[in-house]
Parts: structure tokens; sequence; C-alpha cells
């Protein structure tokens, strides 16, 4: 689990110096979810180890989001001065983020429903 852990910090470490590094405007642990997909697909697949450590982290993800709660209620002035701004994003985003899912439901349903046709 140590070498699995220690393997996901590296790539994280590896994004946040090429996206400070280059001035990017993305994210470091993006830039390292992108290099990992890559190492995953040139190994073919990840190990049983990483596996096992990624799904035990997964049962855990709701821990992961207690430090941003908390820095919610830190600057919960700011959220109180610029609601107006974070529900018209929020509503924004949503849908948007149903939209697309739509529509790539749509795109992935239609060799589906022309196979089904196609079949006596």
């Amino acid at each position: 689990m140590l070498e699995a852990l220690t393997q996901l910090l590296l790539f994280q470490l590896a994004g946040e110096v090429v996206a400070r590094g280059l001035d990017l405007p993305v994210p470091g642990p993006v830039l390292g979810m992108l290099f990992l997909l890559a190492a995953l697909v040139l190994r073919s697949g990840p190990s049983h180890e990483l596996q096992a450590t990624s799904h035990g982290l997964l049962q855990h993800l709701s821990l992961l989001f207690v430090p941003a709660g908390t820095g919610i209620m830190v600057h919960l002035h700011r959220v109180a001065d610029e609601w107006l701004p974070l529900v018209a994003a929020l509503l924004a985003s949503t849908a948007a983020t149903l939209a697309v899912t739509a529509l790539v439901m749509k795109l992935l349903m239609r060799p589906r429903t022309a196979a089904a046709a196609d079949a006596p």
C-alpha cells in the first residue's frame, strides 16, 4: 500500500512541478492524473496493489471534502457577499453538465439502436 501511495503522490508531484515550471493554467494534480493515465495505458493497466489502494481511497473519499467544507466555513462572509454569482455559476454548470451528459448518451446510444434495428 505504501508503494502505491508513493506512486500516486509522485505523479501528483510531477504534475505540480510541470504546472508551476511551465506556468500552466492547469492545476498540478490534474496534470498528475494525466501522467498517471498515460503510465497506466503504457503498462496495460494498474497493478493489483495500486487497484487496492485506489479502492481504499475511494471508499473514504468523503473525508477528503472535510478541508474544503472547513474552508467554506472560514470564508462564509465571502459566500454571503457573493451568493448571486455563486448560485448562477452552480445553475449554469449543472445545466451544462446535464446537456453534455445527454448529448454523450445520445451519441453512445446511436450505434446500439441501429444495431438493434438490424437484428432479426
